[in-house]
Formats: structure tokens, C-alpha cells, sequence
């Protein structure tokens, strides 16, 4: 074959593989906007009589999730809440500034974890505490652009663990008009190919 027929190949795959691109990346985004609402509480019957079988676990990466986990755990929805990915230098004081804080509380029912420093990080920080403490389920926090991939990696380390979403919408990420945000374009485009990768290692590991 001519060097022209191997370049005509060649950007026949390039398009054939922007086009899967960005059809799934629409459909990424129609999940994203389904979730741009706090799920209606409770997430399922019975939930708060099952709290003490539940953990809430958030992922660090703003405000408005510590913030939904922290009245998660006020309301009685999980026995403790675990917050991942906070860093060495984190602590109470830095992670709740600005919020309504009740010392008792802290003290007994909510957990720092400062190890991870990603997405893969945190679902194996997160399974080592869950594995102590016994949960049964779990209630996960982070942005609904980031409620995928988090589901997919905490699914591949712990496959029997009931997982009930709960997607925060941060202010920032308006989803209605993101092509007109460089910086939201951006994050959603960056965060869709991480999630492929993802669903490429969750299939290899479904192989082995």
C-alpha cells in the first residue's frame, strides 16, 4: 500500500475515534446535568435506621462536598464520616472553616484520611478504613462530574460494597452553557478521558 493509502487510513481511525470521543462524551454530559441536583433524601427506605451499617465517605476537592457530608452525618445518615485525600498538612480547622462546627461530633464520628492523592488513591484509602470499621454501605460525596470514575474505582476494590451516590453540583461548574467556560470545558473534557481510561482498566481487570 501507498504512503497516501496508509494516511488515508490513518485519518479515517483519527476521525472514526474523535467521533466515539465525543459521542460518549455527550452522553457523559447528559448524566453530568441529570445530576446537577442534591438527590432527594433518603436515598433509599430505611436509611437512617441503617446508619450505624453506613459510612459517609467524601472526596477532597471543594467545599460543598464536606460540607453535604457533614450534614449527612448530622442528620443521621451514617454512623461516621470519612474524608479522603485531605493531605498531610490538613486538619478540622482548615477542613471546616466557614461551616458550623460541632467538637463532639468531630471527636467521635469523623475520620481524616491523608494519604491519597488521587482518584485511585482515595477508593484505596477509603477500602483499607472501610475494611476496619465493618461498613456494609456506603454513602459517596463528590462533584457530579467526578461521580463516575469514583464509582468505577471504589467498584473495582470493593465489589460487594453497596454504593449509594450522592452527587454535589459545585457553583462553579455550570453545565447549561459549558462550551462558552474555557476553564469548565476544560475539566469536563479532561475529566471524560480519565474516565475512559478507567472503564479500559475495569474491563481488563473483569478479564483477569
Amino acid at each position: 500500500m501507498s504512503l497516501i493509502g496508509w494516511l488515508r487510513r490513518l485519518a479515517l481511525l483519527i476521525g472514526l475515534a474523535a467521533a466515539l470521543w465525543l459521542f460518549g462524551f455527550a452522553f457523559y454530559l447528559a448524566d453530568v446535568a441529570e445530576h446537577s441536583g442534591s438527590p432527594a433524601l433518603p436515598l433509599w427506605p430505611q436509611a437512617r435506621e441503617q446508619a450505624q451499617d453506613t459510612a459517609i465517605v467524601v472526596l477532597t476537592g471543594g467545599s460543598e462536598r464536606i460540607a453535604t457530608g457533614l450534614r449527612l452525618l448530622q442528620d443521621g445518615y451514617g454512623r461516621k464520616l470519612f474524608i479522603s485525600g485531605v493531605g498531610p498538612g490538613g486538619d478540622y480547622a482548615k477542613l471546616f472553616a466557614g461551616l458550623t462546627r460541632q467538637p463532639q461530633l468531630e471527636q467521635c464520628c469523623v475520620v481524616l484520611g491523608h494519604k491519597a492523592g488521587d482518584t485511585i488513591g482515595n477508593a484505596s484509602e477509603t477500602a483499607l478504613w472501610l475494611a476496619q470499621e465493618k461498613f456494609s454501605q456506603v454513602i459517596l460525596v463528590t462533584a457530579h462530574y467526578h461521580m463516575q470514575r469514583s464509582l468505577l474505582e471504589f467498584r473495582l476494590l470493593e465489589g460487594h460494597l453497596v454504593i449509594h451516590p450522592f452527587p454535589v453540583a459545585p457553583a462553579r461548574v455550570q453545565i447549561a452553557d459549558w462550551w462558552q467556560r474555557p476553564r469548565t470545558a476544560l475539566l469536563l473534557m479532561t475529566e471524560y478521558s480519565k474516565l475512559l481510561v478507567t472503564l479500559l482498566r475495569s474491563g481488563l481487570h473483569s478479564l483477569s
